[in-house]
């Protein structure tokens, strides 16, 4: 659940609102700016004046999008007008980026009159490489969609209108062919006459389902002739039949679908269908008739619903972000209904194919296979921006709309580097999580950081927190923040019945270190160590600590109670780092100051570990200053030597080095300076020669390279502990829990 509270913070923290414009280019000398502006804009303009199709070239009109509403009917709330509707505009172009790499201007219209509407985005033509129309309420925006289209020269969505009907069609391909039923035989009952279930009904009428067997229906009963409340666009789908109410359009249907509200769906309604029957609701935030109570009726129905928690969800982030890739790649001059079918058609292959490890790895092993509670594809499939893209880029070549024809081949493989991985694996990585459910013991219970990361825990089902600390002021602290964690364990040392058990199993570990009994009784009173006991007695999986102490202070206890594995010579750590382009791990970066060779070899092997446990296949790089012996340097040598070392412990490991950064992630360097190392793709586990480099490193990308740092994750140890930086935020909190999590099930079900 999305609390308000949390969500006003998320929307207002840092720089207000969720996006930014960030230059492409460098401009920081004066002969940049000079370039950028005048007289350098001055070149590309004349080009452009010459050549109207240049300003694909020059400027990032061809990636470009801009999302339109006035605010007239946005979900949940309808009618709030421009300024109110802005958030839900900033979220659409947070998910255009972060899913297919488009960049978007958010446009909020202070005006009701669809004629300034069209005016205004006509005038607008030249910035944009596409239009996406949100939010606007019926029929005032297919009116508008309708004039874009035929007005303007670049392509046009009306999201509201199609996103969920391509995923909807996508589906409906899929279950008709489970139950072995043919498009244009099937009859299809519509609870919903507005702009979803609008665009429901065209695209199934595209796909092949006769007019006379769609029945569309509203509050008031069927769309009929005889209605005089009907506007243009809903007369369409009017039909003269004796079924005037839903429950008998329903009786004896292929297919109901929900475009309307919640509850509108009852079990009787599902019993009365044609045998095999189909069953979507789109309604959010809640369907028309939950999966549960649908799959409930009968045995022989297929469900879908807009839920992404339950099988076959039917969620738009599947459709609009890949359409609009694929047609502003080939510069389309729209968006027909064949390439929206296209997408579709794609969307259901997809789902027949065999499902890629890093999908069933990330909701915990889980087999997927087509078949009535898998239609679609998981929206972190990494394939979907590929395959989707292109099914519409080549359907616009087809149809002659693309002004910029692509080999299909090569256009996927440009996909396929556009985004990496980076942008899907901490989706992946929750999904994974939530499968363990392990518990997680946080020795700081009364820091408000730390309940804030739990309270997303437990809402994201990522793991199961207990919390550590005097019961009164933890309860008070969670009160206080007004967070729903009332089932979360408080467990308070000083009164624990587990204490003197704790304090037992500790001076038994630590009597030949000069501990005392009574010293134990004293040390198990404090909150860290007694959550370390936790996990070394089983009474939880992983703990989590150091948010408000410093860094050294916390390791000291882990090192003392729960220590190394017994194959490990040294505790080090990583650091996951999240890029565009992937994700890398670094060693190690917060506990090792200056590594010898051997210790430098090991920390290379556990990094290697790390990455297998976290579905990467590691490439090592060991970093130096120096090139393979360019230096001979006793801090060269050492690296040198700790290569060696880890390439006779694991033979099969890719691993290279001593190496400069610019070498490990560059081919090009290796292939002509190198051309014998074995990194054959560029590394993504760095190993660096000590503490000062990894660390610099870390915050250098992470406060530079605007990339997603998290950790440090501690490895070699004996059982799953973590250990915070002074002043972590609660998201930094979460991705650490989560990324462990991972890791320790992982090894836990390792040989």
């Amino acid at each position: 659940m999305i609390r308000r509270e949390d969500s006003l913070e998320y929307h207002a923290s840092g720089r207000a609102g969720k996006i930014e414009v960030r230059a492409t280019t460098p401009c920081l000398t004066p002969r940049e700016m000079r370039l950028a502006y005048l007289p350098g804009a001055s070149f590309p303009s004349q080009e452009i004046a010459l050549e109207p199709s240049a300003v694909f070239r020059y400027t990032s009109r061809g990636n470009l999008v801009g999302v339109i509403t006035n605010g007239t009917a946005v979900p949940g709330l309808g009618d709030i007008g421009p300024s109110a509707a802005k958030p839900m505009q900033e979220g659409m172009a947070v998910l255009f980026k972060r899913l297919a790499d488009i960049d978007v201007f958010d446009l909020e219209l202070n005006t009701t009159d669809p004629d300034r509407v069209v005016e205004t985005v006509k005038l607008l033509e030249p910035t944009f490489g596409g239009i996406n129309l949100k939010d606007i309420r019926a029929p005032e925006g297919l009116y508008i969609y309708d004039r874009l289209i035929e007005n303007l020269n670049i392509p046009v969505f009306h999201e509201n209108l199609y996103s969920n009907a391509v995923v909807a069609a996508a589906a409906l391909l899929n279950a008709l062919d489970l139950v072995e039923k043919r498009i244009d035989q099937i009859h299809v009952a519509i609870c919903g006459a507005r702009t979803v279930g609008t665009g429901c009904a065209r695209l199934f009428l595209c796909l092949g389902v006769r007019p006379e067997n769609l029945l569309m229906y509203d509050s008031e009963g069927l769309l009929h002739p005889d209605r005089t409340n009907l506007h243009d666009y809903q007369r369409v789908f009017a039909r003269d039949h004796q079924a005037r109410d839903l429950a008998s359009g329903v009786r004896g249907a292929d297919v109901l679908v929900g475009a309307s509200t919640a509850g509108v769906f009852t079990q009787e309604m599902v019993r009365s269908m044609n045998r095999f029957p189909i069953v979507f609701c789109l309604a959010t935030p809640e369907p028309e008739i939950s999966y549960e109570a649908a799959r409930g009726s009968r045995q022989d129905v297929i469900v879908a619903t807009s839920l992404d928690q339950s099988p076959n969800a039917l969620v738009d982030l599947l459709s609009f972000p890949y359409i609009f890739r694929g047609a502003l790649d080939v510069q389309a001059t729209r968006i027909t209904e064949g390439m929206m079918v296209a997408a579709a058609r794609a969307l259901a292959e997809l789902a027949r194919e065999d499902v890629v490890e890093e999908v069933e790895r990330a909701y915990g092993g889980e087999l997927f296979s087509f078949g009535p509670e898998y239609l679609l594809p998981k929206p972190i499939d990494p394939r979907i921006l590929v395959r989707e893209s292109a099914a519409v880029a080549q359907q616009a070549i087809l149809e002659g709309v693309a002004r910029r024809p692509v080999s299909t081949e090569t256009y996927q493989e440009s996909l396929i580097v556009r985004l990496g991985t980076g942008r899907e694996i901490m989706r992946g990585m929750i999904l994974t999580a939530r499968q363990e459910n392990f518990q997680v013991v946080f020795s700081e219970g009364t820091n408000e950081t730390i309940l804030r990361a739990c309270n997303i825990l437990v809402d994201e089902g990522i793991a199961r927190p207990i919390l550590v600390g005097r019961e009164a002021e933890v309860r008070e602290a969670i009160e206080r923040l007004r967070f729903d964690l009332g089932g979360v364990p408080v467990v308070d040392p000083a009164r624990s019945p587990r204490v003197e058990a704790y304090a037992d199993a500790y001076f038994q570990m630590r009597r030949r270190r000069g501990v005392m009994r009574g010293a134990a009784a004293q040390r198990l009173r404090q909150q860290d160590y007694f959550a370390a006991m936790m996990v070394h007695s089983g009474d939880a999986d992983m703990m989590i600590a150091g948010v408000s102490h410093h860094y050294v202070e916390s390791l000291r206890i882990i090192l003392e109670l729960i220590g190394p594995a017994t194959d490990i010579g040294r505790i080090s750590s990583h650091y996951l780092v999240l890029r565009p382009q992937g994700a890398v791990l670094l060693a190690d970066c917060a506990v090792n100051i200056d590594p010898n060779a051997q210790e430098l070899a090991e920390i290379a092997l556990l990094a290697a570990r790390m990455a297998h446990s976290l579905g990467i296949e590691p490439r090592v790089a060991m970093l130096s200053f120096s090139n393979f012996g360019s230096v001979d340097h006793p801090l060269a040598r050492k690296v040198r030597e700790a290569t060696a070392i880890a390439k006779q412990r694991a033979p099969d490991l890719v691993i290279d080095g001593e190496m400069q950064l610019a070498a490990a992630l560059n081919s090009s360097i290796r292939l002509q300076h190198f051309p014998f190392s074995n990194l054959e793709k560029d590394a993504n586990v760095l190993i660096f020669p000590g503490l000062h480099s990894g660390n610099l490193a870390v915050q250098l990308l992470e406060n530079v390279g605007g990339a997603v740092p998290i950790g440090p994750i501690l490895m070699g140890t004996r059982l799953p502990v973590h250990l915070l930086q002074f002043g972590a935020t609660a998201e930094e909190v979460v991705n650490l829990t989560t990324i462990g999590i991972v890791e320790a099930a992982a090894l836990r079900r390792a040989p």
